[in-house]
């Protein structure tokens, strides 16, 4: 199996699967010399780990992080950083009923017929459950780069939708909630939503939006390595993200260029941000920030018909514990992509010149 590695300098190896005795990864190119605070990375790990409301999945690990290497005293060494988080309370048999079957919209299918043969306990290594690994790689990355703030929050849940600008926001109340939406009335009706929507078996989809501030000028490359393309990829890559748009995004279709253009101020800066801080794929110092779309869950708690391994049309149930809305948790992962994505630009962007 490929792809288990993103960056290029900067770059985490993840391994493991849902139901297996652990997953974890090794993050290699990381510098030398950094101080890292474990408490902040088991933080963030809290922060995605199941089980810590009433509208997320009810399995219960801790996801405790335990660290094997690339770590002395506190700092990094410059070293591989080998890690691993065990899995300990799987439920395997919640999973039985679909050995000989496929899930609809889940990897099921499309995962037996290119690799022959499938974990089926809980999807995997196609489960979301990987991205635990991601969530550790990417808390060490926030590390390395302390003056860029990445934050992200769900402004989107259903049709309850956020449509305050980020900059009359406070940061500090995302994680006031169990929604992490920043504004505690709309959070309060995401979650009772979300709780409806868990009470009909049923799962529903949302927005994250993530805005990236102090970036310095100058990272990306100007054709296949754009800055913006490079953060696509990444948020592309967590499992349910269905969309990505950075800057004016789609709406950005809707205005003439005489409006969208992005005028100048003396010292560089510009009046407006249509562009999302990334110009020519490369940033331009102004504050990054995109929308990530994520879909229902796949795995609803209903009756549903579906084929097996033969062909057969069958009749099943969806079973298990599993995320009514997958937005609350996704948050740290949409940082912690986000962060191995600037790292990353930034370990490149040191070796262009002198």
């Amino acid at each position: 199996m490929a792809g288990n590695t993103f960056g290029t300098l900067f770059k985490v190896m993840t391994f493991g699967e849902s139901h297996g005795v652990a997953i974890g990864g090794v993050l290699d190119g990381c510098p030398a010399g950094i101080q890292l605070d474990l408490e902040a990375i088991q933080t963030e790990l809290d922060r995605r780990k199941p089980g810590q409301s009433a509208i997320v999945t009810q399995r219960k690990e801790p996801d405790s992080v335990e660290f094997y290497s690339g770590i002395f005293e506190g700092k990094t060494t410059g070293t591989p950083i080998g890690f691993a988080i065990h899995n300990t309370n799987q439920k395997s048999h919640d999973y039985s009923h679909i050995k000989d079957s496929y899930r609809p919209s889940h990897a099921d299918y499309v995962y037996d017929q290119k690799y022959g043969f499938r974990d089926y306990r809980g999807g995997g290594r196609s489960s979301a459950r990987e991205t635990a690994s991601r969530v550790v790689a990417g808390a060490i990355a926030k590390q390395f780069l302390k003056d860029i703030k990445i934050n992200a929050y769900v402004s989107q849940v259903g049709d309850l939708s956020l449509n305050t600008d980020y900059k009359n926001l406070d940061f500090s109340l995302i994680e006031s909630n169990a929604v992490r939406c920043p504004d505690p009335e709309m959070a309060l009706k995401m979650e009772n939503y979300i709780k409806e929507i868990r009470k009909e078996g049923d799962t529903v989809g949302g927005i994250i939006t993530c805005v990236i501030q102090n970036v310095p000028i100058g990272l990306g490359e100007p054709a296949f390595d754009k800055l913006h393309a490079e953060l696509g990829k990444a948020m592309l890559s967590i499992n349910a993200v269905k969309g990505f748009e950075y800057g004016s995004g789609f709406e950005g279709v809707k205005m003439k260029g005489s409006a969208h253009n992005d005028q100048f101020n003396q010292d560089g800066t510009t009046k407006t941000n249509h562009s999302g801080g990334v110009q020519g794929g490369i940033s331009n110092g102004m504050d990054i920030y995109f929308n990530i779309a994520f879909k229902p869950v796949a795995t609803v708690i209903q009756g549903y018909e579906t084929i097996d391994k033969e062909g057969n049309m069958v009749k099943t149930q969806g079973k298990g514990r599993h995320d009514p809305c997958v937005v609350p948790r996704a948050v740290p992962i949409v940082e912690a992509m986000a962060a191995l994505v600037l790292a990353d630009y930034t370990l490149l962007n040191r070796t262009i010149k002198l």
